[in-house]
């Protein structure tokens, strides 16, 4: 027996004994207990079919962005920037160098090699079916007088190589192209390559004198010595 067991016929005399739940109330009449769920089809309306997007229309989206508008205006082309080497002062053997190049090419010119020495020498080689392959030899241009000398090869090839007769009238048209060539580009023509020139064709003339030449050319009539009176 429990403790209930006792208290029970109690309880039923002051109507504090359990009674039926009844439906929408909690046991006990202290409320409405949770509404039960409602039978399939009872108290719900028919439901509404939801449309379904058409396969044509975009879909949305959430972080759209704005089409951009084309310009109305084109903008205005920039500067071109300043070359830095625009205005600079090229350097003498970037001249000179420049200068070699155009002379050998200008010429069909091949150097055979470059001397140490101040000296050169012009040669024309003729073959067989008569084709010619120009050469010479000389310091490399690096200085007013190196310069000098190199042109001064080049001429013997510009005016014609064993052309001009006497060979003494050939040396001076070789270096009066030389010195001619150096002012016509702004190369500085100094005294040494003055000095080179007259002493040149002092020995030129000379040596045409010694071979015993009956006339001197007018051109080379100033380069030959004064013999002292007797």
């Amino acid at each position: 027996m429990t403790l209930w067991d006792l208290l029970r016929p109690l309880a039923k005399a002051l109507g504090m004994g359990p009674t039926k739940a009844t439906p929408g109330r909690r046991p006990g009449g202290r409320g409405p207990g949770p509404a039960s769920k409602p039978a399939a089809g009872r108290g719900r309306g028919p439901r509404r079919a939801r449309p379904k997007p058409s396969p044509d229309a975009a879909e949305p989206t959430l972080f759209a962005r704005p089409a951009r508008s084309a310009p109305s205006t084109r903008s205005a082309p920039r500067a071109a920037k300043p070359s830095r080497n625009a205005g600079r002062r090229v350097p003498m053997q970037e001249r000179y160098d420049q200068v070699v190049r155009e002379m050998l090419a200008k010429y069909d010119i091949k150097v055979r090699r470059w001397r140490k020495s101040m000296s050169g020498i012009a040669t024309l080689l003729t073959y067989r079916d008569g084709t010619q392959r120009r050469f010479l030899e000389s310091p490399k241009p690096k200085t007013p007088l190196s310069m000098s000398i190199f042109l001064h090869e080049v001429g013997h090839h510009a005016i014609g190589l064993g052309v001009h007769k006497p060979r003494c009238l050939e040396e001076f048209l070789a270096w009066k192209f030389s010195l001619d060539t150096m002012r016509e580009l702004g190369l500085p023509v100094t005294e040494k390559v003055e000095t080179r020139m007259r002493r040149s064709m002092e020995y030129a003339v000379g040596k045409a004198t010694r071979r015993g030449i009956r006339e001197l050319p007018p051109e080379v009539a100033a380069y030959a010595k004064r013999l002292p009176p007797a």
